[in-house]
């Protein structure tokens, strides 16, 4: 069987609530599935790919997990982020007028640093290898639920078949009963008619012996 080819790594960002977001994922649609967006972020211009060195770096050395950073701020991309500063400080601060998704510029920008094929291909490896870990559980856990339904089905078909042969073996005696019953009332209807005639003869006897 061909060894399933990997798929090459992109880094997409996002600006969601408090957060930046970013994400070393094979398409658009993995991303947003993992941030969890209910709607398409990148045809609203609020999500994009990014070849941000520094950011790629930090998405690739963790593929397939969402990484933040307080939105607005230049810093590191990281899995747990604090909230922006500028939070509590209410109005003291004047707005944000630039559009989501892109960052000022920055006056000193750290050399680039470009993610070499061996780092890129790890990333895919180890995203790869999550999606197989998490199938694998899925398969697992539907499998569990395949071995209870059918020990219930074979526990339901078992005290069925009780309840049928219960049911037949109680039939059974009512009927004999009821022939039981049917041939009790003919014998008593027979001897109810004997009785009338010795009685009718008794009485006819008693009748003349009084004469």
């Amino acid at each position: 069987m061909p060894k399933k080819l990997q798929r090459k790594l992109k880094t997409y960002q996002t600006s969601l609530g408090f957060y930046d977001q970013a994400i070393a994922a094979p398409s658009m649609k993995a991303a947003l599935e993992a941030w969890g967006a209910s709607s398409n972020l990148f045809h609203q211009g609020v999500a994009r790919e990014t070849d941000d060195p520094d950011i790629v770096a930090a998405t690739m050395a963790s593929p397939g997990v969402v990484l933040r950073r307080p939105v607005g701020s230049d810093g590191p991309f990281t899995e747990s982020a604090e909230l922006p500063t500028d939070l509590a400080e209410g109005e003291a601060r004047p707005k944000r007028t630039s559009k989501p998704g892109k960052r000022p510029a920055r006056t000193a920008k750290k050399p680039s640093r470009k993610v070499d094929d061996q780092q890129a291909r790890k990333a895919a490896a180890a995203f790869e290898k999550e999606e197989r870990r998490r199938e694998a559980e899925r398969r697992k856990d539907e499998a569990a639920r395949a071995k209870e339904r059918a020990r219930r089905d074979k526990a339901v078909a078992s005290a069925q078949a009780v309840l049928d042969k219960a049911r037949r073996a109680h039939e059974a005696r009512a009927e004999q009963i009821e022939a039981e019953r049917a041939a009790i009332d003919e014998r008593a209807e027979a001897e109810q008619a004997r009785w009338d005639k010795q009685r009718m003869k008794l009485e006819e006897a008693v009748r003349r012996a009084r004469e």
